[in-house]
Parts: structure tokens; sequence; C-alpha cells
């Protein structure tokens, strides 16, 4: 893959999806809701993003709702039925992302959507969007909650598009499972300061470079 390259700093830059290339918190928030009054499973404060827009799914229904076993794997299947029909459509990009995802592209890096969403989710999301034209490939979740971890999608994702050991890789993303699965996975890490994670959570992980905006991200990325 590094022929592809023309200036980018990175052969592959991968993209968390919610709070970095999507404000999807009103969606999820939705979705979560209804499951609890659905599921009749323990509450919790849902005005605080940072608790579950990040996490895999089923391991916000184990923390957060006191779930486990089938019942926690019940209620990620209800949230999933509620956001396909409605959630998914609450999203919308973050303003100046699709150029930044243009820019990119024209600087001759590869780009991967790398989430720990449903994967087809992420898809339908990106498509909806408009951004699909700029992303070449999503990596997300599977059906049965497996490659949920970003130390497992990240490899992934650079599997699939073609990268090796050879290529110079970052991860951008909003919260602290973005910055430990990139230090796992020894790629790069930029963290979004305008998603939903926080600064000191991703400095603890060992993050050192932010951008406060999306128009910031080109300059540490190209």
């Amino acid at each position: 893959m590094t022929s592809l390259i023309k200036n980018s700093k990175y052969n592959i830059v991968l993209f968390d999806l919610d709070g970095t290339i999507s404000e999807s918190a009103e969606g999820i928030r939705y979705s979560l809701e209804k499951t609890i009054e659905i599921t009749g499973c323990k509450a919790f404060d849902t005005s605080n993003y940072k608790l579950y827009i990040g996490p895999p799914l089923l391991d916000t229904f184990i923390n957060h709702c006191g779930l486990i076993g089938e019942k926690a794997a019940e209620a990620v299947e209800v949230y999933r039925q509620i956001y396909d029909t409605k959630g998914k459509f609450m999203n919308k990009p973050y303003d100046g992302i699709k150029d930044v995802l243009s820019k990119i592209r024209e600087a001759g890096a590869k780009i991967a959507v790398a989430t720990s969403k449903y994967e087809k989710f992420a898809e339908e999301i990106g498509e909806y969007l408009g951004l699909s034209q700029y992303i070449d490939c999503v990596c997300g979740s599977l059906l049965d909650g497996s490659r949920k971890d970003k130390k497992d999608i990240i490899p992934y994702a650079i599997r699939k598009l073609g990268g090796s050991s050879s290529d110079k890789v970052v991860m951008v993303g909003d919260t602290y499972f973005d910055a430990r699965g990139a230090m796992l996975c020894k790629v790069d890490f930029v963290g979004a300061l305008y998603g939903y994670g926080d600064r000191d959570s991703m400095e603890k992980e060992g993050a050192t470079v932010f951008a406060e905006t999306p128009r910031d991200l080109p300059k540490f990325l190209i």
C-alpha cells in the first residue's frame, strides 16, 4: 500500500463512528431508553454519554443495567430493532467531516470506519450520511457480539484494507476505548475532543495528540 501515498502522513486512517464522524447521541439515547422501558431492566443516567457511547453495546447492558447472559443478549437485540427502525436516522455528520475525509483520500491514504457498532448499521449510517464515497470499508462488530473491542476491530480493518505491518496507521476516536485500542495495536492515535469522551481518560491511555474540531484533523493526518 505504500505506493498509494501522495503526501499523507499515513497509509491507513481509521475513524471511529459515533462522536468522531457522526453526531449520534440523540438516536443512541432514544434507542437505549426505549430498550430499558421495554425490557424493564435497571435504568441509569442516560444524559451522561460517556457511560455508553464508545463501549460495546453488550457491555452497557451488563455494566449499567445489571443484565447478564441471555438477558443482556436479548436487550441488545431489542436495542438493535429500535435503532434499526428509528435511532440510526437521528444521525448527522459533524460539520466539516466530509471535507476532512475528502482531503485525506486526495492525499492518498485509505480510510476505514472502525467502530464497535454492529457492522451492518455502521454501513447503513455511512450511506445515510452521504459519506460512503470517501470510505474504503466499514468495520464493526458482528451480530453475535464478537469482534466488539477496538483491539480486535483495528487489525481487522487493516487486513480488510489490504494493509501490512509496514503501513503507517492512525486511529481517530473520541473515547478512551479508541485510545486504548490504538495503543494495544501499536498504531498512532488522534483524540477527537469534539466527541463524547474526554481528554483526561484518553490521556490515561497514552494519548498525546488531540483535535478540537473536525477541521483540525488534517494537520495531524496529512
